[in-house]
Parts: structure tokens; sequence; C-alpha cells
């Protein structure tokens, strides 16, 4: 019997495959082939722009598995599995699931979202970017990790009065570029606003955990006593003073010559920002720069004024610990060393309003982040073995008020206050 040949070249280059009548030209499978590669990459990377490996990867645990605890005022919550397992992860979910909890805050169930996981912010982003972003986590390995159940407190726990806290607090809607701005602007603003969620730390929260603006000014991070400052404010972390290449530095290394990145930064810079591209860099820098503010020209210096007695005697106890645990790297009048050690003499970290960060770096290290551009940082160990409470606030007291600094004193029970919770 003469065989068959179910392949026929139809035209030089593409071949067709005949199967129970069906033609499907193979080089159409290659472009859809390749189109599916090119969106995982895509969402690989803005995965990598949202950090969703941050939250959705306990420590020590498989990546996207979840399992991280994100302790808040209102309970404790867990990060679930996102990878595509189909038990205990999701692998059932379609796109359009995916796209309803990230613009619109609801499960695939249609029940509302806590607002820990900051869909108050990826509303903002793009369903293309969306779908490219669920097609890269259903390319991941499924992992079979169920995760422990949230601990809400009551009465947060009722789904009625999240629907309020959503009619009051949430505007969903994606990103509307300002035609008044260029491209990179706008590309910087959707990064930082949106993928970025840069608002879901630095800014200010009222009694129902609800931004309070979405202008970046800063404020304490939910649970953990780490303070995000403001990126609008040249007394915290406002950039509009700084160059664009200065800027990008910070972002993509975590440190320059003018500040270092610790803590929950930190993790932010190694987890993320250092993986964007060079285009996306520049654009958050341009928008991060357009929004900060600068100091008036003919601003008045801050005189300090005179301290009564007793403020010098505990700041005299300060400069004694300074000068035996902190002077040697940090110099006698906390010029520091250019690169390695941060100078602590007009250092705005030292000097905002809020002592937190502070605090935090004494009690268990400052640690800039490992980047490609910066491979081996210099850190600062702990001290809260070494020194007793009441030493550190002597310390930081002195810090925050030596060499032209002026803050505010900080007491030992500050410092007891701020343990636990470590990002």
């Amino acid at each position: 019997m003469k065989k068959i040949n179910i392949f026929r070249f139809v035209r030089k280059w593409q071949i067709t495959v005949v199967v129970a009548g069906l033609m499907m030209p193979l080089s159409v499978i290659a472009v859809s082939q390749t189109a599916d590669t090119e969106q995982i990459k895509r969402g690989e990377y803005l995965s990598r722009a949202a950090n969703c490996m941050g939250c959705h990867t306990a420590r020590g645990g498989e990546p996207y598995a979840g399992g991280r605890t994100l302790k808040t005022p209102f309970g404790e919550f867990v990060a679930p599995n996102i990878t595509p397992d189909n038990e205990t992860g999701i692998g059932h979910w379609s796109s359009e699931d995916f796209w309803q909890a990230l613009h619109s805050g609801k499960a695939r169930d249609g029940s509302y979202l806590y607002p820990v996981f900051p869909y108050t912010e990826y509303t903002k982003v793009t369903r293309e970017d969306a779908d490219a972003m669920f097609a890269y986590l259903h390319s991941l390995k499924p992992v079979a990790q169920t995760n422990p159940p949230h601990k809400i407190k009551s009465p947060y726990d009722n789904q009625f009065l999240l629907f309020l806290w959503r009619m009051w607090y949430f505007d969903e809607g994606v990103y509307q570029p300002d035609t008044s701005k260029s491209e990179e602007w706008n590309r910087g603003n959707y990064l930082v606003q949106g993928l970025g969620h840069c608002n879901a730390c630095h800014t200010p929260r009222n009694v129902w955990g609800a931004s309070q603006n979405s202008k970046v000014a800063g404020g304490e991070i939910m649970g953990t006593h780490w303070y995000a400052p403001s990126l609008i404010s040249p007394l915290e972390a406002g950039v509009g003073e700084w160059s664009i290449d200065d800027i990008v530095k910070l972002l993509s290394t975590g440190i320059n010559e003018h500040a270092v990145t610790s803590g929950p930064m930190a993790t932010i810079v190694r987890q993320s920002l250092q993986h964007l591209t060079p285009e996306d860099m520049r654009a958050m820098a341009v928008y991060l720069q357009s929004i900060g503010e600068k100091h008036m020209e003919n601003e008045t210096p801050k005189k300090i004024p005179p301290m009564p007695d007793q403020v010098k005697r505990y700041l005299d106890m300060g400069e004694r610990v300074y000068q035996e645990h902190c002077q040697s790297c940090h110099g006698v009048s906390g010029e520091g060393v250019p690169g390695i050690y941060p100078p602590l003499a007009g250092n705005r970290s030292v000097t905002m309003k809020s002592p937190h960060n502070m605090i935090r770096s004494v009690l268990y290290g400052g640690f800039p982040p490992t980047t490609a551009s910066n491979p081996r940082p210099y850190g600062m160990p702990p001290f809260q073995h070494i020194i007793r409470d009441h030493e550190i606030a002597w310390v930081i007291s002195y810090i925050r008020n030596a060499w032209g600094n002026l803050g505010s004193l900080v007491k030992p029970e500050e410092i007891d206050d701020s343990r636990g919770n470590e990002f």
C-alpha cells in the first residue's frame, strides 16, 4: 500500500499540517509561541517592577508560594500562593480572574480583598501589563503549598465594612497619562504610582488604614516600626534638588553621595529596582525629581536654640557613647567616608521628624542592598546586644543635635517600642 505523506510544502519555508481535515500553518504556530515567550518575558519584568515576590515569598520559602505574614493593626494577613498549582495556587485562575484581583480588588469568587494587597495602586496597571504578569506567573513551576488563614480582628473581618471602606477610599481606574507632560514623565508616574505602588508605604494613613492622599508625603509603614519618608519634602527624601543621575544611582545601587538605603527600601532596591531597564529607571527619576520640592532661595537657616543644662547633660552622655562606638567609622564631626560610611552631619535621615529608622538601624544594623553595581556594600553591625536602651537613646539624641543637626530628643522607652516586626 502506498504511504500517504501528510506533510506537503505549500510554499517555500512554510509547512502545512493536515490533521482530520484541519489545516494549520506551522509558521503561525511558531509566531504564536514567540508571542507567548515574549509576553512571559515581559510579565517577568513587570512582576519584578511590582516586587510581587517580596510579599508572596516567605523567608526561606519557594518563590511566589506565599506564606509570609504581614502584621497590621487590623490583624495578620498571610500572602497567598500565586504559583500555578491547581489546588493551593492560581492554577484554575483565568486572566480575567487575575485582572479582577489586580484592577478591582476582588477575589476569584467575587469577595472583596483587603487592601494589604495594594490593589488601590495596582488598579492603575493596564490590562496588557496585567495579562503579561499573569502569563509569567502561570509559566512558573507549580508549588503545592497550603498557607495558614488570615487572623483578622473583629469587626474588620466583615465584608460589609470592607464594602464601605472601598466606597470611601478606593478609586478604581487604569492610569490615564497627563497629556501636558512628556512620555518619559508619564512612564515614571505609572511606575511610581502604579506598578511600583510606592504610595502604599510613602503616605500617611488614617485610623482605617487608608492613604490620606496620593502624594507620597511620608508615613509609618503599617505594623513595622519603619518610617517611609516623604518623597516630596527636601527635609526628608524629596529629590527635587538632585540630578537625574544621582536619583538613578540611589534607586539602582542603594547608595550615592547623598544617601544610603536601608531597611525595607534596601530590600526593594535589591529585589526590584536594580533590575529595571535604564530607560525605566530614568523615567522614575524624572518623575520623582518633578514632584520634589526645593528649598526657598531666601529661606532663613534654622538656628539652634539655647539648650537647658539638663538637655546638655543628656547629649554629653550621648557624645561619650558616640566616641566609643560610632566615631571610628562616621568621623569626629560626623563626616563619614564617601561611598563607604554615610555622613551623619546634615543627613536628612538623621534629622527628619520620625526617629524610627535611625533607632531600627542602631538596634538591628544598617545594611545597604547587595546589587550588581555594588556587590559588596559596607554595613553597620547591630548594637542592641552591646549597648543598653538608654545609651541608644542618648547617642541617637546626640547625633540628631550635633554638627549643626537639629532634631528631637529620643527617650529610652522609644527604643523598646521600636523592637519587633523586623522587616
